[in-house]
């Protein structure tokens, strides 16, 4: 998969599953300040990116998100974790 499958998988998953408008979702956008997520829609979104890459992800790992740039890039390396 690659990086812009990557940001267009979780764009998709903002817009469909958190009502984030799809305009906001840029990489340098901040998850809680720019896209309004809370601490449960982090829960919610570790576990869309669990599905996505069939990777457990571990909470230090999630601890570090803090934009969609960030969440592109734990994607990308946990789905090259698979290989």
């Amino acid at each position: 998969m690659t990086r812009d499958e990557i940001l267009a998988s979780i764009r998709a998953t903002l817009v469909t599953n958190f009502e984030v408008p799809e305009d906001r979702v840029t990489e340098d956008a901040r998850l809680m300040e720019d896209l309004e997520l809370d601490s449960i829609d982090a829960i919610d979104m570790a576990v869309q990116i669990q599905e996505m890459t069939s990777v457990r992800v571990e909470e230090d790992e999630l601890k570090k998100l803090r934009t969609v740039g960030d969440t592109v890039d734990l994607v990308a390396a946990l789905l090259a974790r698979k290989q």
